[in-house]
């Protein structure tokens, strides 16, 4: 006798995109690089700096993302269409896109 319907398989892996992730701030052309999935994303700019960050999704399937790094700067934004645009304290644009 089998008995079907036991078991549930379950999903294990979040909607989160993750990868690699590139960007780069529109008038400086200044990159920023790195790799993760969900709440453990970490990326590195030009200078050496760390940028550590998570990925949270809304109720309209998009992705807010937030970077930190030592110095207590921010650099937050979402998803779109095209990819991904973030905007940092200072009012710098950084697009990007995962890979």
């Amino acid at each position: 006798m089998i008995y079907r319907g036991i078991f549930k398989r379950r999903k294990v892996h979040s909607k989160i995109p993750g990868g690699f992730f590139s960007f780069e701030e529109e008038a400086t052309t200044t990159r920023l690089y790195g790799f993760g999935h969900g709440d453990h994303l970490r990326l590195r700019d030009e200078f050496g700096n760390i940028w550590r960050g998570s990925a949270e999704t809304n109720a309209d399937e998009s992705v807010r993302y937030t970077f930190r790094d030592p110095n207590g700067h921010t650099i937050s934004g979402v998803t779109d269409n095209f990819g991904i645009v973030l905007r940092d304290g200072k009012g710098k644009t950084w697009r990007g896109f995962i890979d």
